[in-house]
């Protein structure tokens, strides 16, 4: 119910002041599980998308967000949970793969950390190996604009990935990560570039 809330005055304060749209909502699957992974520019990202997206979703948040404890109590009552983001964190892998095992939507950044320009170059292998685990479709989405006020935020959802039919080794996560982080951001494979 507070998650419900929560969204439909977020989706009202995105719409009125940076004049938020989704396209490409039709591409997501329902009735699965699914995990929603956006590129990551601002602390706004997880409310936006969550405003914009019907499912609830389950956010990892860095656990330093949970050192106040009332931020912390909040973010759990929405349906959050911390990662360690300087170590390998089982109990929030574990709380990941639970979630998506009950057919719900996990929220997680494939980065890990904001960034202003994408690196290509050490794809983070999380998303791949939960996904594959637990046989979850990837949705990458990426979000465009700067989140100056009254001008136009954007999400743009782009081929949903579906990797349970798929085989994979432990040394393909890697590989099939950068190829989720090239679908975010929408990176022609042949010219290299964002669009």
């Amino acid at each position: 119910m507070l998650y419900k809330i929560l969204t439909k005055i977020l989706w009202i304060f995105f719409k009125i002041i940076f004049r938020a749209e989704i396209t490409g909502a039709d591409k997501i699957p329902e009735g699965r599980p699914l995990i929603i992974s956006p590129n990551h520019k601002s602390n706004f990202d997880p409310l936006l998308v969550s405003a914009m997206i019907k499912p609830q979703i389950h956010w990892i948040a860095k656990k330093e967000l949970f050192a106040f404890k009332p931020l912390g109590a909040f973010i759990r009552a929405v349906g959050g949970f911390p990662v360690d983001r300087q170590n390998t964190d089982i109990k929030a892998v574990k709380t990941a793969m639970s979630l998506l095992k009950n057919n719900k939507v996990l929220g997680l950044f494939p980065e890990g950390t904001r960034v202003k320009t994408p690196d290509f170059t050490k794809p983070k292998s999380g998303v791949a190996l939960i996904a594959h685990r637990t046989k979850a479709t990837v949705v990458p989405i990426y979000i465009e604009g700067d989140y100056t006020p009254f001008s136009k935020m954007k999400l743009i959802v782009r081929e949903p990935l579906d990797l349970s039919q798929m085989k994979i080794t432990q040394s393909d996560y890697d590989e099939i990560s950068l190829g989720i982080l090239k679908s975010i951001y929408g990176v022609d494979e042949n010219k290299n570039n964002i669009s």
